[in-house]
């Protein structure tokens, strides 16, 4: 009973969620700062998949603020 148009965007949010589980994030100082690779496959599949600014989400991943 769902539109086709609403499936492909809930199997694309489904998509970038398990790709951002994937993701690899470094631990730096004792766990205090941490870091994206920007070549990361998985990070631009969930940028790419949601339309979000690869820059941005690399940031504000590792950013509490």
């Amino acid at each position: 009973g769902v539109k086709e148009s609403h499936q492909m965007t809930i199997f694309r949010i489904i998509a970038a969620i398990l790709h951002l589980g994937n993701l690899k994030i470094q631990g730096e100082r004792d766990g205090e700062v941490c870091s994206v690779s920007s070549e990361d496959e998985h990070l631009s599949n969930f940028c790419s998949l949601l339309g979000v600014e690869h820059s941005q989400m690399q940031h504000w991943l590792c950013h509490r603020k």
